[in-house]
């Protein structure tokens, strides 16, 4: 078809169209032949460019063939190809540059106002931003504890290109997690890692409390206990997690679900 103007004319004229033409609509605009415009069209319609409708036709008679020209996608997956081959070969630097990338474009997205003081609230930011961004997010409360949360993420917009790039795809994603939580005021007290891939289909976002946060909610539950029957309050001014139901069990360290492919560059 690139070497027949004819053609490239009718398709261009089928592409700013706002409804289909017929044959004889695009010989009258053209100044071809209503023959030699059929003929066009029956190649341009073979190379797939142009489909057919069937419209009614005017007055008696059959009904008319229309034309329209075949809207071609942006092919993003390749976009995301090209952008990241060109982040160079060393994965460490590849998935800073991507981090960073996520973070910038975080920045720029109007996100919603969720102020984020316990875990349960970087949970449910989390779960928001990845349902929006379409990787439809599901918790995890089997691996739930008081000090760290597990969100599955079991769909990708860039799945295939993440199987080859993982450190470039995830790193950009990771990193607007990061920035969506930074900003809603997470920064001093919960943590964002991703697993890409511990299944085939399925990818892990893991949020925990910062050591400095788990220290102070656990100093805040000793100060609450009993002691010799006399109840005692935590001091004023302590903040005591929500979460933190009991004394003992956030005391205890929480072994790590089964992460097969826990990229280090991502964590």
């Amino acid at each position: 078809m690139s070497d027949s103007w004819p053609r490239r004319r009718l398709l261009a004229i089928l592409r700013g169209a706002s409804e289909p033409l017929d044959a004889q609509e695009l010989a009258r605009v053209t100044g071809q032949h209503v023959t030699t415009v059929r003929f066009h069209l029956d190649v341009l319609t073979r190379e797939s460019l142009v489909r057919q409708f069937q419209q009614p036709p005017r007055g008696r008679g059959r009904p008319r063939i229309g034309y329209t020209a075949v809207q071609r996608s942006v092919g993003y997956q390749e976009l995301a190809q090209v952008l990241a081959d060109q982040l160079g070969s060393d994965p460490r630097k590849r998935s800073d540059a991507a981090v960073a990338a996520g973070r910038a474009w975080g920045a720029k997205m109007e996100s919603a106002d969720q102020p984020v003081e316990t875990l349960d609230d970087a949970k449910d930011l989390t779960i928001t931003l990845a349902s929006e961004l379409g990787f439809a997010p599901e918790r995890d409360p089997s691996t739930e504890t008081d000090e760290q949360v597990m969100i599955r993420l079991t769909a990708c917009p860039l799945r295939e290109l993440a199987r080859t790039h993982s450190e470039v795809v995830c790193g950009v994603h990771l990193g607007l997690m990061r920035e969506a939580l930074d900003r809603n005021g997470a920064r001093e007290h919960v943590s964002v890692r991703l697993h890409p891939f511990v299944e085939p289909e399925l990818c892990v976002a893991r949020l925990e409390l910062t050591k400095a946060r788990a220290a102070e909610t656990v100093s805040a539950v000793e100060e609450a206990a009993p002691e010799n029957g006399e109840p005692r309050l935590a001091p004023a001014g302590s903040r005591m997690a929500p979460q933190l139901r009991s004394a003992e069990p956030q005391l205890r360290g929480s072994a790590d679900p089964q992460l097969r492919n826990a990229d280090a560059h991502l964590g």
